[in-house]
């Protein structure tokens, strides 16, 4: 029994100390386990190409950084000062606004005069807002450079994580068969069914964050750049960093309604109404509908699960419970069916 508890103090003592070692970089290896499996599919493509695993993965990591890299290197930056620029605005135009509202406004059907006097107490020197205004000044200031410090950490992390995925995607078949064989070994059948249903929800996720993020950016750009509004870019890259933090989509309409406003305060009432209308429906709204269609597609177990995982485990473990979430559920989902005898969730 000696001899047995010093054995399990030494293996218990390596693992706290590989946990030590690897803790700094849970997160980046995290995120490159995301990235190696939901992109698996692309990887496997090339192999069969006739390319090599290692130049496989290398391509593959050059295309990251080529799509999601330099886009995010060369733009964080201005990015930065683009929402500070915006926040600066946003206080004067708000501390300056005019007694009078725009004719367009004032001339609005119904609510033409409600808006009217609403506006003008919002505007008088004696009125609430300015003092708002003034007293959370500096609350806006420090929120800008928040958010400025969490894009560049975003930056670095999401490099780090490239890198850590580069390494997956070249010796991921060796991996796999031997984090195969230890589920065989630990669980039987049922485990390893498990695992390829947490696979499956994993690249699942991915694909419903990642998709419904990018479809959002791409729109907010083109609605941007449609309606003649600077920086259009840099919106659509914001929307969709906004987009895959998940609860930054609470913002997203600030940022296309920001650009609404822009486009009246400059005399384009009729771009104002048609960039409202674009952000409203393409931008915000087609959240609703693009996500679940692609989560739907990796795994065949009820959504209302998968979509419980997924706000379930952001609330609970941050960004990558957006994924953890899922997977925790479809392997338990798989368990009790193998237990129930009533057959595991299906694997696409």
């Amino acid at each position: 029994m000696i001899e047995r508890a010093v054995v399990l103090l030494l293996l218990g003592g390596l693992l706290l100390g590989v946990a030590l070692v690897l803790l700094p970089f849970l997160t980046a290896v995290l995120f490159a386990v995301v990235l190696a499996v939901a992109t698996w599919p692309l990887r496997s493509a090339l192999v069969r190409l006739g390319l090599t695993r290692r130049l496989a993965a290398l391509l593959m990591v050059l295309l990251g950084l080529a799509l999601v890299g330099l886009p995010l290197l060369a733009t964080t930056p201005r990015l930065a000062s683009r929402i500070g620029e915006g926040a600066r605005l946003l206080q004067t135009s708000l501390a300056t606004l005019p007694q009078a509202p725009p004719d367009w406004i004032s001339g609005m059907p119904v609510l033409g005069k409600r808006l009217s006097l609403a506006w003008h107490e919002l505007a008088v020197e004696e009125g609430g807002l300015r003092r708002a205004v003034d007293s959370y000044a500096d609350w806006l200031m420090h929120g800008v450079l928040a958010v400025a410090r969490g894009l560049v950490d975003s930056m670095l992390q999401f490099l780090l994580a490239l890198v850590v995925a580069g390494t997956f995607w070249a010796s991921g078949d060796t991996l796999g068969r031997v984090l195969m064989d230890v589920v065989q070994r630990l669980g039987g059948a049922p485990a390893v069914v498990a695992l390829q249903a947490a696979g499956g929800a994993l690249r699942s996720v991915a694909y419903g964050v990642v998709g419904t993020a990018c479809f959002q950016g791409v729109a907010m750009g083109i609605g941007a750049g449609i309606s003649g509004v600077p920086g259009a870019m840099a919106l659509g890259f914001l929307v969709l960093l906004l987009a895959i933090s998940q609860i930054g989509q609470l913002f997203i309409p600030f940022v296309w309604g920001g650009a609404a406003w822009w486009l009246f305060r400059h005399d384009a009432a009729g771009w104002g109404a048609f960039m409202a209308a674009w952000g409203l429906l393409l931008v915000s709204a087609s959240d609703n509908l693009i996500r679940p269609w692609l989560i739907s597609r990796g795994v065949e177990m009820p959504l209302a699960l998968v979509i419980l995982g997924v706000f379930g485990g952001f609330i609970s473990f941050g960004f990558l419970g957006l994924f953890t979430g899922p997977v925790l559920l479809a392997v338990a989902f798989t368990l009790l069916q193998a237990w129930r005898g009533g057959g595991s969730p299906t694997v696409k």
